[in-house]
């Protein structure tokens, strides 16, 4: 096995590797179960407009768009953005960027969604994270909500896995992972470090960027649903909504 280290919060190299092959994991399967429900909590419909941030390989931008939702992808990895867009639905479109930082008008999205654990929990850290929030805040329309998972600190401490390490100081998860090369040949060995929240740390970022959490549910993929909080889930999902008559 070879090692690459990833440096920062930034894994396009991760992206480069990975390629097609990361819709071959298992925790991809669960694609449909995941967007019935966000359509369902989210309130979407044909016509509907939702940015999905940390897009990836446009596994869920391109199962929301098979129901007739327009959708923008956003990642910061160009060969996941080239993936999602060669193999885009009609009514989706892709571009590579940071979410922070998009020359798209305010109070346009009807939903905002950011999925899969390890694409807000690879942001880094400190302010990214609020900033993040805030960015994507900023794009619904009043009335338009947030849909957001993250892992979980409390399944990080209570299931941690041989060669896991937990910083209690700042909720960083830290491992060697194997990841499978879109060409075949031996994984390779990434440093992987992502962040962990509680359910408290989520809405207080949430608030603060004029949100109001309709609930915060323990998830795993392919098992989307209104379950409360627990230890033994390792995601978060976290819907807000932008309040209609403010903001």
């Amino acid at each position: 096995m070879r090692s690459t280290r990833v440096p920062g919060a930034i894994y396009e190299a991760l992206a480069a590797h990975a390629g097609s092959a990361y819709l071959r994991y298992s925790f991809t399967r669960g694609t449909d179960q995941e967007v019935a429900f966000l359509i369902e909590v989210l309130e979407l419909g044909a016509g509907s407009l939702v940015i999905d941030a940390g897009c990836g390989p446009g596994r869920h931008a391109h199962a929301l768009a098979r129901h007739g939702v327009g959708v923008v992808g956003v990642d910061r990895a160009s060969r996941f953005t080239a993936l999602a867009a060669a193999a885009a639905p009609t009514g989706s479109w892709f571009v590579q960027g940071d979410v922070r930082h998009l020359p798209l008008r305010a109070r346009t999205f009807d939903a905002a969604v950011c999925l899969c654990q390890g694409g807000f929990g690879l942001l880094g850290g400190g302010p990214a994270e609020e900033d993040a929030v805030a960015g994507l805040a900023g794009l619904l329309r009043p009335g338009g909500r947030l849909a957001l998972t993250a892992f979980s600190a409390y399944y990080a401490v209570r299931w941690r896995e041989e060669g896991e390490s937990f910083d209690p100081a700042t909720g960083v998860l830290r491992e060697r992972a194997a990841v499978r090369g879109e060409a075949g040949g031996p994984a390779a060995a990434f440093d992987l470090a992502s962040t962990c929240f509680t359910p408290r740390e989520l809405r207080l970022m949430a608030e603060r960027a004029g949100l109001a959490v309709e609930g915060i549910w323990s998830v795993e993929p392919g098992r989307y649903g209104r379950h409360p909080p627990d230890l033994d889930q390792p995601e978060w999902l976290m819907v807000a909504r932008r309040p209609g008559d403010s903001l």
